[in-house]
């Protein structure tokens, strides 16, 4: 009886973190808007990978051999770091197509801490 509940457990935990990366989907079609620099809330910057999430697009964007790429999915080798403990941060000032020529300035706004400690008032960690 105890195996089946432990099973139970297991298979319940390993199936939230199959969704963990939809969960990035919700109201993708209402972006809200940012009045004070006139820009949609299109991008999710993820500081401890580097990587973006496009929300009107619905897609995951991230280096790969130096190269800029878009994808439903995140490679395995990013390890789901940012996706599991849900640290994010809202891009406001920027709505293009090409959110990561803005990346140096995103890393030194939003730097990454292993320590998962992040000082700056707009992560959004829920």
């Amino acid at each position: 009886m105890n195996a089946k509940k432990i099973l139970l457990v297991f298979a319940f935990i390993y199936c939230n973190t199959i969704s963990a990366q939809v969960t990035y989907l919700d109201n993708t079609n209402n972006l809200k808007f940012n009045s004070k620099t006139n820009c949609k809330l299109r991008y999710l910057y993820f500081p401890n990978l580097q990587a973006y999430f496009d929300k009107l697009e619905k897609v995951y964007i991230f280096q790969e051999k130096g190269e800029w790429i878009k994808a439903e999915e995140l490679p395995i080798n990013y390890g789901g770091y940012s996706l599991y403990s849900k640290v994010r941060v809202v891009i406001t000032d920027y709505d293009e197509e090409h959110p990561y020529s803005q990346i140096k300035v995103h890393k030194k706004q939003f730097p990454y801490n292993a320590k998962g400690h992040f000082t700056y008032a707009t992560a959004s960690i829920d």
